[in-house]
């Protein structure tokens, strides 16, 4: 049963759908055949946690439609360009401080800004096919998203540079075997599995749950804001430099890019 669309504009939404009794709320969201993030829609989910949890949720899968769970973000426009607008770093706190347990279901790819949306869950429920990818270095910047402590964090700080600095894909099989994601099933069965497994958590206590959940996470969670705001300033810089505009060129293009190191 669903509880109710969000749109944020003609090409986002939001579905929430009531299962088990209404215990797990099964968050979907969709942007263009991507999937890209907006600042509206880092916004419109964070809302959508917390408005679940509130409604008596006890457990969040997260989904999103076609063939990428998360290509990447597109935080372009006026906010971006008005430095007294509200950011996106400003809103991502909110995905990590939201109380419930959250098993995102990574279909496709989980690139940059979409690994770190994967990231900001509990749990990830991969496929085969499913690939992670942090592109930050190869687009000519540093890594946002709290990825510079999140992914460490999982994989270890060995491993995370080598994902940052070459970009390469991990892969669904290595990525449970490295520890970024949790399971593997077949494309077919990945909502069912994390379906299943959310509510399996939804039957243990939920204050208990919430508690230990805030001690597991609680470097992350209580730390996220500071994060980005570091993260954000030695990033900011690199967003105008010829070397970002020569990496997204690159990307866009499906070539090998010639960077200058300005």
């Amino acid at each position: 049963m669903s509880e109710g669309d969000s749109p944020v504009d003609d090409r986002v939404t939001v579905d929430v759908q009531s299962v088990d009794d209404g215990r797990v709320a099964v968050v979907t969201f969709g942007h263009g055949r991507n999937n890209y993030l907006t600042f509206d829609l880092v916004d419109e989910l964070a809302s959508t946690f917390e408005r679940v949890a509130a409604q008596g949720s006890r457990a969040i899968v997260l989904r999103s439609q076609g063939r990428h769970f998360c290509a990447g973000a597109k935080f372009t426009g006026s906010r971006e360009k008005n430095t007294t607008a509200p950011h996106v770093f400003d809103v991502v706190p909110r995905l990590f401080q939201q109380p419930l347990p959250m098993i995102a279901v990574v279909q496709g790819a989980a690139i940059g800004a979409g690994l770190g949306l994967a990231l900001a869950a509990d749990f990830r429920v991969a496929a085969p096919e499913t690939y992670f990818l942090a592109n930050f270095n190869r687009l000519g910047i540093s890594p946002g998203f709290g990825l510079s402590v999140t992914l460490p964090r999982l994989v270890g700080g060995q491993f995370s540079a080598d994902m940052f600095y070459s970009a390469r894909r991990v892969g669904g099989e290595e990525a449970v075997t490295r520890g970024l994601a949790d399971r593997l099933v077949e494309p077919d069965a990945q909502l069912a599995t994390a379906i299943e497994w959310a509510t399996q958590i939804a039957t243990s206590s939920p204050v208990a749950v919430q508690t230990t959940r805030r001690s597991l996470r609680a470097d992350v969670n209580d730390a996220i804001a500071s994060i980005l705001h570091g993260e954000r300033e030695l990033q900011d810089p690199m967003l105008a430099s010829p070397d970002f505009a020569e990496g997204v060129a690159a990307w866009r293009d499906k070539r090998r890019p010639q960077f200058s190191g300005d």
